[in-house]
């Protein structure tokens, strides 16, 4: 484990969605250490202004035009030395009523072409020989939210996408870390999108607003996003592909206990319980 700052390390970094929670969290720890960030954001004005930190348009519904930026950003950058895919948004919705677009979108930008910007930010990487590549996935990916199921779904993607490449890398001096934060105080529930659902029957309606209402407690409740971005300091220095599960203690720890030697009947019987379902 390196005792010194990350930037002994990590000289340059590439962080999306920048602008708000986790992703703001991450930059000014990576700042306070040192290192150098290139941080995007849809609207590159919601971005910090401060030394040491390059804003960087970039919006993930356009896969190619992302991938121009990313590039464009690397040339400036020099190559980068960490780069951590956290950009994406929610939708809540029943499955069946909401119009299937709405969860294509989410499929495309938050697993499609977040593995894009994973693709080309391992492969220069690689190149040097030296860095590592954060996929920030959820314990959502363990742990289904009810009425998010794309969200679950491309979170699960995200981290066995980062699983797979911990072999890869292996033995060539770069890294990759599955960052499976659980609730914080990001106001993600504000961004949520909750599109039109047109014939929802009573009863999903009743259970959608008691997930909603148990979903914005836990949110609220949630550690400040200073808390992961410790966790994920922790991770970097320590130097190794490795899994992170970072939030509460009940959801990063005992939950995942009580999932790997309880029943999967059980878990939902515990998630049905704590949404109201």
């Amino acid at each position: 484990m390196s005792a010194g700052p990350l930037s002994s390390r990590y000289r340059t970094a590439f962080v999306t969605g920048a602008s708000t929670g986790l992703g703001l969290a991450f930059s000014h720890m990576l700042l306070q250490e040192g290192v150098q960030v290139w941080g995007t954001a849809r609207d590159p004005g919601r971005l910090p202004a401060c030394v040491g930190f390059h804003p960087v348009r970039l919006d993930l519904a356009d896969g190619e035009r992302a991938e121009a930026a990313f590039r464009e950003a690397e040339r400036a950058a020099g190559g980068f030395d960490l780069v951590i895919n956290n950009a994406g948004f929610g939708v809540f919705g029943a499955f069946a009523p909401t119009e299937f677009d709405a969860w294509e979108e989410q499929f495309r930008v938050m697993l499609v072409n977040t593995a894009r910007l994973a693709h080309l930010g391992l492969r220069g990487l690689l190149l040097r020989q030296r860095g590592a590549l954060v996929n920030v996935s959820s314990l959502a990916g363990e742990f289904s939210l009810p009425y998010q199921p794309v969200y679950n779904a491309v979170k699960a993607g995200l981290s066995a996408l980062s699983e797979s490449l911990m072999y890869e890398v292996k033995g060539t001096g770069v890294i990759v870390i599955d960052f499976r934060p659980g609730d914080y105080r990001t106001d993600f529930e504000g961004s949520v999108r909750r599109p039109d659902q047109p014939g929802l029957d009573p009863l999903n309606a009743g259970r959608m607003a008691r997930a909603w209402t148990a979903f914005e407690r836990m949110m609220r409740s949630g550690p400040p996003p200073v808390h992961a971005a410790e966790s994920l300091k922790r991770a970097l220095r320590a130097g190794c592909s490795r899994t992170v599960r970072t939030g509460r203690p009940f959801q990063a720890v005992v939950a995942p206990l009580l999932a790997r030697f309880g029943s999967l009947a059980l878990k939902r019987r515990i998630q049905e319980s704590y949404f109201g379902l």
